[in-house]
């Protein structure tokens, strides 16, 4: 007996080990996927900036000026100062902050001034050690002058996408996921609680309920492109939606996300003790207001959950959303959910195919910003699970 206590003790032992083993594993593959994104990502969040000295009275630019006029007049000055190559030194969208310079203060066109403009690709990536030898001779000289720096990269958070790695920015595909995000919410959330209610509460057990709920398991577990293919048979093919906008793939979300939902009510509903609806039945509650009242607020936690894991989900996928269309070039930020847009997953893909080196830490910043999104969005609904959860 005493041998057999000890073997049972030593197994406890083992299994705690086990797992406290399992749990360090987790967290040292999340350190390192957290270290690696956030150390090649952070160079994104930053940009090289060369120092321009402008003479407006010489440039002969007036506040009416057009782009290609202010374009040209960079370049000239770049050119002036720096060299025949001189321009191919600054972004291809450089002249844009010279642009709004001007557009706020207008005075600047009757004086001298020294402003910091974009630097090219290759000159931003050879200043942050990752660029070709002529590139780094090409800072080492421009290094000497004194007239690099970097600094935070805000258009990397206020633009949209564009083919030069220098002037990218994620808002408008972060717009586009927030879009769709809400669109997803708004069908999927409601729709597949009242459907958990119903099949819970209210349906009779026979075969036709036996076979929507092996449909809804099955529904589940479909790949996510075959919601892409329904949905662009469906919403784009047969309805003629637009193309590549948010209400498409927060509708094709939504029917991807909507089994989940509804699993997750169904067993959060499941779980709500019997005594709760006799005791509200017991003081004259209606069908409507036991379910209502008192079941569906303390299954709200619990079905919080599913739709936690659900949106997540939604959030991540790209396959679907490539079928209908979201992969499209789009340079400016949706102005709606009926507008052309991107997402963030589709843009972390696209970005990732690119041959230019100033896209490797751009896709790395994309997927921080991603996960960002989704921490936050996650951070939301367990703090509204908490805050509605209740103990009996």
């Amino acid at each position: 007996m005493q041998r057999r206590i000890r073997r049972r003790y030593a197994a406890e032992r083992r299994f705690r080990w086990l797992g406290l083993g399992a749990i360090l594993i987790s967290a040292a593959f999340l350190a390192f996927l957290l270290v690696t994104m956030i150390g090649k990502g952070a160079g994104g969040f930053r940009q090289t900036e060369i120092r321009l000295d402008l003479d407006f009275p010489r440039t002969g630019l007036l506040a009416s000026s057009t782009g290609g006029e202010i374009e040209g007049a960079v370049a000239a000055a770049a050119d002036a100062q720096f060299g025949p190559d001189g321009a191919r030194l600054l972004s291809d969208s450089a002249w844009t902050r010279v642009e709004r310079a001007i557009e706020r203060d207008p005075s600047l066109l009757q004086r001298k001034e020294t402003l910091w403009l974009a630097a090219a690709t290759n000159v931003d990536t050879a200043y942050k050690g990752n660029g070709d030898a002529g590139s780094e001779a090409i800072v080492s000289r421009l290094d000497q002058r004194d007239v690099l720096r970097t600094s935070f990269n805000t258009d990397f958070l206020v633009s949209a996408d564009a083919t030069d790695p220098a002037s990218v920015g994620i808002w408008g595909a972060f717009k586009g996921s927030l879009l769709t995000m809400i669109v997803t919410l708004a069908l999927a959330f409601p729709i597949g609680v009242l459907s958990a209610v119903y099949l819970e509460e209210y349906a009779k057990r026979n075969r036709w309920t036996d076979f929507v709920e092996v449909s809804i398991n099955n529904l589940a577990a479909v790949p996510s492109i075959i919601f892409g293919l329904l949905g662009l048979a469906v919403f784009l093919n047969t309805l003629h939606l637009p193309r590549s906008a948010p209400i498409v793939g927060g509708l094709t979300l939504a029917l991807m996300t909507m089994p989940v939902i509804v699993i997750a009510g169904r067993n959060a509903i499941k779980s709500v003790p019997p005594s709760i609806r006799d005791a509200a039945l017991g003081i004259g509650a209606s069908k409507v207001q036991v379910v209502f009242h008192h079941v569906l607020p303390l299954a709200l936690p619990g079905i919080l959950t599913g739709t936690i894991i659900g949106m997540a989900r939604a959030l991540g996928e790209t396959a679907p959303l490539l079928m209908i269309g979201m992969r499209a070039f789009i340079a400016t930020p949706p102005a709606g959910i009926a507008a052309p847009a991107s997402v963030l997953p589709v843009q972390i893909f696209l970005w990732s195919d690119e041959v230019s080196r100033g896209f490797v830490e751009k896709t790395s910043a994309a997927i921080i910003v991603l996960l960002v999104f989704l921490l936050a969005m996650n951070g939301l609904a367990i703090y509204l699970r908490n805050k509605f959860e209740r103990r009996w």
